[in-house]
């Protein structure tokens, strides 16, 4: 019998119902079902939109992506501009160009859309309303975000344990899973944590901003005692930085043949992970990609990208293109708590994982104009 799945058009949510206090039952009178999967490219329409959120994530998402390599960069333009009068050059136009960014955005588009959907700044204890902030609300419009999920993870499926939530691909930045809400709403009332690379906790301005959003280091402990002392889900990218090297035009290649660090965690807390997958990551930005594999090789050892892509025109570091972006969830990996997991547990429920993404793949791909498109594991 074929498989009820549940989609929510998250860009068409009305603004009045996104924010904490709504009730989710609101946003699920929403969905749409089907039995099996949705018509073909029915998953992959982009929508219209105000031309201000366009403006206002033009301009965010290039100051979010140059806060990112600022730390590693700005040493280096310092040392450039001290050698040669070029090298002064660069770095008076850098620091113009993140003038700019930062000043329209501090100075227009924060104050107008925190006034819009009536947002005041972002607390030190109250991260799920932080995870209500406009420039996220924003990525779902500008990337006419959509949701799919199966029964299997409809309320109350999943409303008595944490979850895990493993997401893939990477792709330059897997934009999908910045609906915070959703993770901590949609499918249970559990905070949601995402977590990322130690060192990004560590950045300037950017680390505070994600601590808000409620991330964590992506090490096990962190995960371990998120989900058992503090009984709040998890969501973890699980291809990681690898995951932006891998793709081409006919195949979406997971790296998460040998990711099974994560079963074994899901195993310790006995709880259920649900694969998630972004159709549309890989083809937000256009990610330059060394031929003898240094700049890959050093992104992987330092965990953290250090290979460059372009977006919107052409932009270095600037916005992604305007490809719709539809997240869809798989049958969840039910994970019994075995305190001490053999290798022959952890394989068993890896192989589950891997099966349920190929399944989900296979379910929603025709329905996102991927019908030829194959998924590979590496």
């Amino acid at each position: 019998m074929p498989t009820n799945y549940y989609k929510l058009n998250l860009a068409s949510l009305p603004d009045d119902l996104y924010n904490k206090e709504t009730d989710v039952k609101e946003w699920l009178a929403l969905t749409t079902t089907s039995k099996g999967s949705f018509p073909p490219d029915s998953l992959n329409r982009v929508l219209r939109m105000d031309s201000s959120v366009e403006l206002e994530r033009i301009i965010g998402i290039s100051l979010w992506m140059v806060g990112n390599v600022l730390p590693f960069v700005l040493p280096l333009f310092i040392l450039a501009s001290i050698l040669s009068s070029t090298g002064l050059v660069l770095l008076k136009a850098f620091l113009t160009y993140v003038a700019v960014l930062a000043s329209l955005n501090k100075f227009i588009f924060a104050p107008m859309f925190m006034k819009r959907y009536k947002r005041k700044q972002l607390s030190n204890t109250d991260i799920k309303d932080n995870q209500y902030l406009h420039t996220e609300r924003n990525n779902q419009k500008y990337n006419s975000l959509q949701f799919v999920w199966p029964e299997s993870v409809n309320r109350p499926a999943l409303n008595d344990k944490p979850v895990i939530f493993t997401a893939i691909p990477h792709g330059a930045v897997p934009l999908g899973i910045t609906c915070y809400p959703v993770w901590s709403k949609l499918f249970n009332d559990k905070l949601c944590h995402w977590t990322c690379a130690p060192v990004v906790l560590k950045l300037p301005i950017v680390s505070s901003f994600m601590k808000h959003m409620g991330y964590i280091p992506a090490k096990a402990k962190h995960i371990v005692d998120t989900l058992t002392k503090k009984e709040e889900n998890v969501g973890v990218v699980l291809d990681g930085i690898a995951g932006m090297f891998r793709s081409d035009k006919n195949t979406e290649i997971a790296n998460i043949k040998q990711r099974k660090g994560i079963i074994k965690i899901a195993l310790r807390a006995g709880v259920p992970i649900v694969p998630t997958y972004g159709f549309g990551h890989t083809s937000l930005w256009k990610i330059v990609v060394d031929p003898f594999g240094i700049l890959e090789a050093l992104s992987l050892k330092l965990d953290i990208s250090l290979t460059p892509f372009f977006g919107r025109w052409g932009w270095f570091l600037g916005p992604p293109q305007r490809v719709p972006l539809c997240v869809a969830l798989g049958e969840p990996v039910l994970c019994p708590k075995i305190d001490e997991p053999t290798q022959d547990d952890i394989d068993k429920y890896h192989s589950q994982l891997l099966q349920s993404y190929a399944d989900l793949f296979e379910c929603h791909k025709a329905s996102y104009g991927w019908a030829n498109k194959k998924l590979v594991f590496v």
